[in-house]
């Protein structure tokens, strides 16, 4: 699935990378797919717990070269 909008937050540690991306998700609509490119650890742990709190779905974790992807589908 291709992401319709993208959110770098590449540097940032702990809680900006998941603080970032529930902004994101409340801007964007049904069917949006949100890509969120992370390097922190710690959003391995936080991010799926975001998504599944906010109701939407993960699609797919991408991990390469010490960046994570976050696949993110939005749903009502």
């Amino acid at each position: 699935m291709e992401p319709t909008h993208k959110l770098d937050v590449l540097g940032h540690y702990c809680p900006v990378p998941v603080s970032q991306a529930r902004k994101a998700l409340v801007d964007l609509t049904q069917g949006d797919v949100l890509m969120v490119i992370a390097d922190d650890p710690e959003t391995m742990h936080d991010m799926p717990i975001l998504v599944d709190r906010l109701g939407h779905h993960l699609i797919d974790v991408l991990k390469s070269a010490g960046e994570l992807r976050f696949i993110i589908e939005v749903k009502d």
